[in-house]
């Protein structure tokens, strides 16, 4: 297998994009926030090495007792980790999500800031949350490197699929998609992950992009 060229991996990418969005017409976001910029912010802290949807499961209780950030700033930590303890990491991620409350209403007013490195100075935020927080709440360009991001861009050949790294991850694909496509097509691509290229048993026949993929159609063949 060779590797692309970067003009090959842009062209790539754009009939990819163009795809996902014939088959994903309403790019929508795994955690229900509905919108509210904090709610974002502790979903995205509690959804690391934990599901989306048991993230939305257990925020339905957590937001009924704690509906904002100033509820969560003043909660108890005993409380708060009970209730968020299906999601693992209980004690850092409660801790966190207090410390961010706090932090929120303190240095930022009660304003979600959109610049990465304000975002990065909230307890327990990595650039993957930091990226949606920008590119859900403020439209701006953003790669969410999420586990189902990573998996699909290697197996459709933009990189090894040995690369785990989340931050060359997004260093490669800001650098082959369009800054307007980036937030929607990380949304797209948990969608897709979900319902064909899963990690486990991808359903390589039948995949609508088997003929842009390096396992599939797309693969560069090698000369006799």
């Amino acid at each position: 297998m060779f590797p692309l060229r970067q003009a090959e991996k842009k062209k790539r990418m754009a009939a990819i994009v163009a795809r996902l969005k014939e088959i994903y017409p309403v790019p929508v976001c795994a955690l229900e926030s509905g919108g509210d910029p904090w709610r974002l912010l502790v979903m995205g802290r509690l959804s690391a090495q934990c599901t989306d949807a048991r993230v939305n499961i257990v925020c339905r209780e957590l937001f009924r007792k704690y509906p904002d950030a100033a509820a969560m700033a003043a909660a108890e930590l005993s409380d708060v980790e009970e209730l968020v303890r299906p999601c693992g990491l209980y004690h850092t991620k409660a801790q966190n999500i207090i410390d961010a409350s706090r932090m929120l209403l303190t240095e930022f007013g009660g304003e979600m800031p959109h610049e990465m490195e304000e975002l990065l100075r909230f307890p327990g935020v990595g650039r993957k949350i930091a990226n949606l927080l920008r590119g859900d709440l403020f439209g701006l360009p953003a790669i969410v490197a999420d586990t189902h991001c990573i998996r699909i861009c290697g197996r459709l050949g933009f990189y090894p699929t040995s690369e785990k790294d989340p931050t060359r991850v997004e260093k490669t694909l800001v650098s082959i998609v369009e800054p307007a496509e980036q937030s929607d097509l990380c949304h797209r691509l948990v969608m897709f992950g979900r319902d064909t290229c899963s990690a486990r048993a991808p359903k390589c026949e039948g995949c609508p992009l088997y003929a842009l993929c390096d396992m599939g159609g797309g693969r560069p063949k090698k000369e006799n």
